[in-house]
């Protein structure tokens, strides 16, 4: 794989045409431009984007970022971006985090040291894991798949494979929203090298057996479902364009800044744990700087594709399959709808369900202590 160091550095002119798109901004009407239930708030877009063009410091963040350590390896002739933290203590295990849409490899800046170095941070030395924390292809700094099929199957493909570039036979996994995915596929396709899998978030396309040689739906399980339908059906629409006409989409967002902001942080808005106050969870600079990443990578048909890529190849289980893998599962309160665990015990071998406390679909910039410590007990009798 030949992994190679990498620094952030985007070219000056690019900065400067962000600015002049955005001084450049026509701004829709709005019947109440504080209010959400229609979309984005024009009134809090405004304030966003007067951050964006007046206080926000690109570089700032650049530098910043810079201090995590940076790789590019190829993998199958996909070049991916990933960071590398190794890890301090006595048996460090090796564990891939796995970021999902909206976010980005920057939701794992909390986490990564405090999994990395426990004793720096008031935990265990014995904790520690060899952190990595690849870009999803077509995300951040990972270049857009060259052909179809890149769903969450091929992705855990080409993660194994660059943990055992790295040098990594046998390795942990934690992800939420397309990670979660990619961590169960990776569960489900490579038991032998996976020791477990932790995840924040019970993908979306996760169907297990049901109907003759089945146990019955339970009446919580049921109620799990019809949460899914009517929440899909107020707040699915993302969703829905993203799985069946990413392209479409992605002109709209490749050409306006704003367009794609207020895609973005209605997201961060709806799925985190802030009671409608966006700005109690995330500061404006944290939200910009995701947004940023997304405009700058300039590869939103791939990050929107890989909705549709997922909707083609789900996480579907035949009658008698089930996973060995050891699963530990952190629930937060305000995640998407969530299911019964004995909905995922009808697949997955799930040894820890933990109720979280706060926090929401954003865990590991929301609550990066609390799932940390979650993490870290999953595994900690794995490491035997």
């Amino acid at each position: 794989m030949n992994p190679r160091e990498f620094k952030i550095n985007i070219p000056d002119e690019r900065i400067e045409d962000l600015a002049r798109r955005l001084r450049a901004t026509r701004w829709p009407a709005a019947m109440d431009g504080g209010n959400w239930d229609d979309g984005a708030s024009l009134t809090f877009m405004r304030r966003l984007v007067d951050h964006w063009s007046n206080r926000f410091d690109w570089r700032a963040q650049e530098a910043r970022l810079n201090r995590l350590s940076h790789c590019m390896g190829t993998v199958d002739g996909q070049e991916l971006h990933f960071i590398h933290q190794p890890g301090h203590g006595p048996s460090p295990m090796p564990l891939v985090l796995t970021h999902g849409w909206p976010g980005s490899f920057t939701e794992m800046e909390r986490v990564i040291p405090l999994l990395a170095d426990p004793g720096a941070h008031g935990g265990d030395p014995a904790d520690a894991f060899h952190v990595v924390v690849p870009s999803l292809p077509g995300f951040g700094f990972s270049a857009a798949p060259a052909s179809p099929g890149t769903s969450a199957f091929k992705i855990a493909e080409w993660w194994l494979k660059l943990m055992k570039g790295l040098g990594y036979e046998r390795f942990a996994a934690q992800g939420g929203d397309i990670g979660a995915g990619v961590s169960t596929w990776l569960a489900r396709r490579f038991p032998d090298q996976v020791i477990g899998v932790h995840i924040n978030y019970i993908p979306g396309s996760y169907r297990p057996p049901l109907g003759a040689g089945q146990p019955p739906v339970t009446a919580q399980e049921q109620a799990y479902l019809e949460t899914v339908a009517a929440w899909s059906s107020a707040e699915g629409a993302y969703a829905a364009e993203q799985a069946t006409k990413p392209q479409t989409l992605a002109y709209a967002m490749t050409d306006s800044p704003v367009g794609l902001a207020a895609w973005i942080v209605e997201k961060f808005r709806a799925w985190s744990d802030c009671d409608g106050d966006i700005e109690r969870v995330f500061t404006m600079d944290e939200l910009l700087t995701d947004v940023s990443i997304y405009w700058f990578g300039q590869m939103l048909d791939a990050s929107f594709r890989i909705y549709k890529e997922n909707r083609l190849r789900p996480l579907a289980f035949e009658a008698s399959e089930r996973v060995a893998t050891p699963l530990g599962v952190a629930v937060f309160p305000r995640e998407l709808p969530t299911p019964p665990r004995s909905w995922v015990e009808r697949v997955f071998n799930v040894q820890s369900w933990t109720t979280m406390p706060r926090g929401g679909h954003f865990a590991a910039l929301e609550q990066p202590h609390l799932l940390v410590e979650d993490v870290r007990a999953f595994f900690r009798p794995l490491r035997r």
